[in-house]
């Protein structure tokens, strides 16, 4: 039976419940978990979100019948195809997040999902208005070549989505060492939004953390190393706009200044790529950590 509705919209009440309830926890036990204006952003993105992807859900939608109509297989609505599906959503959703850290254009679409220094459950709904001007739906809809029907990824796309909101808090440490070991938690999504240097570009996954484990991207939660949320250069504005655009602004200004032979470097080199070495990647930031955390007591680090 092919699904009639978006999962994701009976999802909402229970969203907007589970934020009361974490409003309540961070009153008491952690006040500095939601800053207002911070929260307001956060829900007006997730807002422009869900009003953009209406607009724009017929055009992807008929590109993923395109692709459909000339699909090489014609998998069926069956359990295993319901499985297959959803696991190889979810492997598509890693490589679409992963590049969407390592791919400049496509972190101006995802950036501002990053960009609140706090860590909560309206964090979850920072969601981003340019999803489509990057052209990030390409790497979820391409299974429908093979043969799973554009409804079916699409159900299965709204299930990876409700089942990313839980993670966002800090009021879960750990789960049991099993659901750790095999799925994404708020233990390991934390990580992914931290802006510390041995934190970066980790834990890419949306619902099964062994994509990490097996591609050398995961990162374990370390007891000794505080977490710090948002960005490397932190935006330091609630401007909703600035928000939503900033990096796509940046991009535009650096093709502009840069000379002819390095303007595709600021689009397609990783996010902090610069023609003259001058600005830090992930790598960069994380070599200098590891480099100094091995430094012996008395040296000086490298410079």
């Amino acid at each position: 039976m092919e699904p009639s509705f978006n999962p994701v919209d009976y999802a909402v009440p229970g969203f907007i419940i589970l934020v009361l309830i974490e409003l309540v926890w961070a009153h008491r036990r952690s006040p500095d978990s939601y800053e207002p204006r911070d929260t307001l952003v956060s829900l007006a993105m997730g807002l422009g979100s869900t009003v953009v992807g209406a607009a724009l859900a017929g055009v992807v939608a008929l590109a993923a019948f395109w692709l459909y109509d000339h699909r090489v297989a014609t998998l069926g609505w069956g359990l295993a195809a319901w499985i297959a599906c959803f696991v190889l959503d979810d492997f598509n959703y890693y490589w679409a997040h992963r590049t969407g850290h390592r791919v400049r254009w496509f972190w101006a679409s995802h950036v501002n999902h990053h960009s609140s220094q706090h860590y909560n459950l309206s964090t979850a709904l920072r969601q981003t208005w340019s999803g489509f001007i990057a052209l990030s739906f390409l790497f979820r809809i391409w299974p429908a070549f093979i043969g799973f029907h554009p409804a079916m990824i699409a159900f299965c796309g709204g299930l990876n989505l409700i089942y990313q909101f839980w993670f966002h808090t800090e009021a879960i440490d750990k789960c049991p060492r099993w659901f750790e070991a095999v799925f994404n938690t708020p233990s390991h999504h934390r990580v992914h939004h931290a802006t510390n240097p041995v934190y970066l570009d980790r834990n890419y996954a949306g619902v099964f953390i062994i994509w990490d484990r097996l591609f050398g991207t995961f990162q374990g939660e370390l007891r000794d190393e505080k977490i710090h949320y948002g960005i490397v250069r932190q935006l330091g504005s609630f401007n909703l706009l600035w928000v939503a655009f900033h990096e796509w602004i940046g991009i535009a200004r650096d093709v502009w200044n840069a000379p002819w032979g390095a303007k595709l470097g600021y689009v397609w080199r990783p996010p902090g790529w610069s023609h003259d070495g001058s600005r830090d990647t992930s790598d960069s930031l994380r070599a200098r950590w590891i480099a100094a955390r091995n430094q012996p007591r008395g040296e000086n680090p490298p410079e």
